[in-house]
C-alpha cells in the first residue's frame, strides 16, 4: 500500500511540473516567433508560454473555436496603437500581420466576444 500511495505521489507531481514548463513559441525559417492562441466563448488560450518572451518580431495565428463569429485585436501595450483587427469565423484560423514587438510590449483581445486585455508588458532583451 505505501508503495501505491508514493506512486500516486511521484505521478501526480510529473503531471503537474508538465503544465510548470511549457514550451516557449519557437521562431518560423524566416525568423518571427509564431503564437498559437484558440479563442473560446469569452477567452484565449495559448499553445506555449507567453512569459519570458524577448523583443523581435511576431505573428499571432488565431483558431476560433467559440463557434460564433469573433474578432482578434492587436495594440502596442504601450501607447495602444493599433497593430492588427480581424474578424474570425467559427472554425476559422488566421494570421496575424508580422509585427515589431519591442519592451513596450503588446496587448490582445477580442472586440466583437466581450473578453479582457491580454497583457504582454514583460518583454525584455
Amino acid at each position: 500500500m505505501k508503495k501505491l500511495v508514493l506512486q500516486f505521489i511521484t505521478l501526480t507531481a510529473l503531471v503537474l511540473s508538465l503544465n510548470v514548463f511549457a514550451a516557449t513559441p519557437e521562431k518560423n525559417a524566416d525568423g518571427v516567433v509564431e503564437i498559437y492562441l484558440d479563442q473560446h466563448g469569452g477567452h484565449f488560450s495559448a499553445r506555449d508560454t507567453l512569459a519570458s518572451l524577448k523583443p523581435g518580431k511576431y505573428q499571432f495565428i488565431i483558431t476560433n473555436k467559440a463557434g460564433k463569429l469573433v474578432g482578434f485585436q492587436l495594440q502596442n501595450f504601450t501607447t495602444h496603437e493599433a497593430l492588427d483587427m480581424f474578424p474570425l469565423e467559427p472554425g476559422e484560423t488566421l494570421k496575424s500581420d508580422v509585427i515589431n514587438v519591442t519592451s513596450e510590449g503588446v496587448r490582445f483581445r477580442c472586440p466583437i466576444n466581450p473578453t479582457p486585455w491580454y497583457d504582454i508588458d514583460g518583454i525584455q532583451g
